[in-house]
């Protein structure tokens, strides 16, 4: 199978993604279940992993429906129904509605339960009453993408992801970073029993259109809200992407919705510090 290489280097590489377009509708992504992207039970992968992972496969099919021109994410939500725990983390996204100017992308994401090959994976997924290992469900994913020009985005001319349908794409680093997520990508926490967070914009987290990519900013609301909840974990995710990042660094403001015995759910505001906390983005975060 051919494969194509990324010019492009941000943290996502650290990730060590591997994806193939299976179809222009369709994008089949993993990753390696490192401990250095595991929750703090040290048993599943981290929400906001699967978040970017979502938001990364998602963007496939849209740019391939809807090159020349390019894409922002709107609006991310991610629910989970089982935890990762043996890998690779696999995300099947699918082009769930086309329009002219927005496209909806839902998502299975799946423990891969040891199943590395990508093709043998949607062997899997597809024909699961003959498969002999199957992938487990583990969550559910939908994100919303709207169209922009490609002029608004920097060192993308000639990315067009028609150019790779049926390709292996590799988004990889040459070596293994260590470095926890939180540690990896620079979060600081400010004030953890008020559940604020700060992270600076910089080449390693900005997407192509300069912002703090939206993976990282789903990775640090999940910070925050487990920071304000430091006995749970985060399992749901819904956010709205509002504006992009001028300075910065971004910072988090939590308030506690609710707190049950079996459950917290927190809103986190995102905003911009250098703009006059400019609201960036806008979650609601499940923890158990």
């Amino acid at each position: 199978m051919t494969e194509i290489e990324s010019p492009q280097r941000n943290f996502c590489f650290d990730l060590h993604l591997n994806s193939i377009l299976v179809t222009p509708e369709r994008c089949i992504m993993t990753a390696p279940l490192s401990r250095e992207i595991r929750a703090d039970d040290h048993l599943s992968a981290r929400l906001g992993v699967l978040a970017t992972m979502l938001d990364v496969a998602g963007s496939d099919p849209v740019l391939a429906a809807w090159s020349p021109d390019w894409t922002a994410t709107q609006d991310l939500s991610v629910h989970r129904i089982a935890p990762i725990q043996q890998g690779p983390i696999v995300v099947d996204a699918k082009t769930a509605r086309l329009g002219k100017r927005v496209i909806f992308v839902s998502a299975d994401l799946y423990d891969g339960n040891g199943i590395t090959d990508i093709p043998t994976l949607q062997e899997a997924i597809d024909h699961r009453s003959s498969a002999r290992t199957v992938p487990t469900l583990a969550a559910k994913g939908l994100i919303t993408f709207i169209r922009i020009p490609r002029t608004g985005a920097s060192g993308v001319d000639s990315y067009d992801p028609n150019l790779w349908v049926g390709k292996l794409k590799k988004r990889a680093a040459d070596r293994h970073n260590p470095e926890f997520l939180n540690e990896r990508l620079g979060i600081d926490v400010i004030e953890a029993e008020a559940g604020i967070v700060e992270i600076a914009n910089n080449p390693y987290v900005a997407n192509s259109i300069g912002t703090i990519n939206g993976g990282v900013q789903a990775i640090t609301v999940e910070a925050a809200a487990e920071a304000l909840c430091p006995h749970r974990i985060a399992v749901d995710l819904q956010m709205h992407f509002l504006s992009q990042l001028k300075a910065g660094p971004a910072r988090t403001r939590c308030t506690l919705v609710r707190e049950a015995t079996d459950h917290s759910i927190v809103e986190v505001h995102l905003v911009d510090t250098a703009a006059g906390d400019k609201l960036l983005a806008r979650a609601l975060v499940t923890l158990m």
